[in-house]
């Protein structure tokens, strides 16, 4: 495919865009600008007075986990069930700190979703819908972003680490708008050794706002200037009506690399080694602890995705046993016990869960395969009750025997928290309304009153 030539070089019209090419000055990036601009817009829509929540923290645990050896221990399940600090609750034994943090969150253990594959199944419990080849759905976090008030400068929906870009497809949000999907943050490798960061060396970190090690505050400074000359060349030459809005924008984007205290939120290495040792140094504690730092700084909506190698269709109880749980239940009860020590719990929602449950039963591997019949979540913070029950399933955890919950209850949950309007929907551009609390059938979701 032929490329379109370049103004500044073909001679041809002068686009804007050729002028900021000039230099690499665009280096800060239009996704920059947009996230910037979604906090001004926001700013038109917020939550009811009485609302707790002003953010969420979302732990996926990415490929599915076991219900029955996580939050809903059976006897089917290779691993015991133990007593949790709330009378009455248990949870598997390879959970014994977290369990000591239950009165800080609920388990909703009949939750029943639609569809059996990853890819579906994904943007399902992120979305609440079910995909359509012709339409685009956003997601949760996007609603929320678009739905609340502005809180600082930082970006106000971000993923870290970044994900899988198929699977990040089903985070964003679409037809309301690039400026309400959220900002991905790669993990980096530290110092030549890739495998650093999963085997929880101490120089983990990630990148965030870092500067380039080339580029200085001052050479920040001095390109922006040049861009400053640029733009009133381009000025001369064309009349934008919406150029002053396109400035505040880019100003705020360059506010953001270079004010020391909106650094400072991205940046892990303000933190203590003994907090970066409670949440742990592996990827599911070093995106858990970031998530914390950015909704201490503003942000709305942050999903850590950091939990991964819950897909466990071959040698199950071993993965879980040797691999996954330990780390989670690190990290999940540093999160919680680092929230409530720090008055940010009543605040903060805290949602744990992946795109579906595991069979109860085990296949030829010894593994499980992925359930959407019944399985389980953590939910709690933000006024959403800690130490309670929702649901059960039946004796092997393979059907829900009480209180049936759709992820559009979930989300409805959530919204209530956050005092946002759960029955809303917004007008999609091919001229359907669609469900912000999407619920089985296409009905809306109702809050959990259990949960308040």
């Amino acid at each position: 495919m032929k490329a379109k030539p370049c103004g500044l070089c073909s001679g041809g019209h002068y686009g804007r865009r050729d002028f900021l090419r000039l230099g690499a000055l665009n280096f800060v990036g239009i996704s920059l600008s947009q996230y910037l601009e979604a906090v001004s817009r926001a700013a038109a829509a917020g939550a009811s007075a009485g609302a707790k929540a002003q953010s969420c923290i979302l732990i996926w645990l990415d490929g599915g986990p076991s219900h029955i050896d996580t939050w809903d221990p059976k006897p089917n399940s290779a691993f015991k069930a133990i007593p949790s600090r709330v009378p009455g609750i248990q949870i598997s034994e390879l959970f014994p700190r977290l369990a000591r943090q239950m009165d800080k969150i609920s388990i909703i253990r009949s939750l029943r979703t639609e569809e059996n594959n990853h890819g579906v199944a994904h943007h399902y419990a992120i979305t609440g819908h079910r995909p359509n080849p012709s339409m685009k759905f956003p997601s949760l976090g996007s609603i929320i972003t678009k739905e609340m008030q502005p809180r600082g400068a930082v970006p106000p929906y971000v993923i870290v680490p970044k994900m899988n870009s198929a699977y990040e497809e089903h985070f964003r949000a679409h037809f309301l708008g690039a400026e309400y999907d959220p900002m991905s943050v790669s993990a980096a490798k530290t110092s030549g050794e890739p495998e650093a960061a999963r085997n929880g060396s101490p120089e983990f970190k990630l990148p965030d706002l870092s500067l380039p090690q080339s580029l200085t505050a001052a050479t920040m400074e001095d390109r922006k200037s040049f861009l400053a000359i640029v733009d009133r060349l381009y000025r001369q030459k064309v009349a934008e009506a919406e150029h002053s809005d396109s400035d505040t924008f880019r100003e705020r984007a360059w506010e953001m690399l270079l004010r020391p205290s909106v650094r400072r939120a991205f940046d892990l290495a303000e933190e203590s080694a003994e907090t970066r040792d409670a949440y742990g140094r592996h990827p599911t504690g070093q995106s858990a602890l970031p998530a914390r730092r950015r909704v201490a700084a503003g942000s709305r909506f942050v999903t850590a995705s950091g939990s991964g190698g819950w897909d466990t269709h071959t040698n199950h109880d071993k993965s879980v046993k040797d691999k996954l749980a330990n780390p989670l239940d690190q990290t999940l009860s540093a999160l919680l016990a680092d929230l409530a020590a720090r008055g940010m719990l009543d605040s903060t929602i805290v949602l744990v869960m992946g795109e579906f449950g595991r069979t109860p039963d085990y296949n030829a591997k010894l593994g499980r395969d992925h359930w959407p019949n019944c399985w389980s979540v953590l939910l709690g913070g933000g006024g959403i009750q800690g130490g309670r029950i929702v649901g059960a399933s039946d004796e092997r955890g393979r059907e829900v025997a009480d209180r049936l919950v759709t992820i559009g209850d979930v989300f409805a949950t959530i919204y209530r928290a956050f005092g946002i309007d759960w029955t809303k929907e917004y007008m999609h551009p091919i001229g359907r309304p669609l469900k912000i609390a999407n619920s089985i059938n296409d009905v809306t979701g109702s809050p959990v009153q259990e949960l308040f």
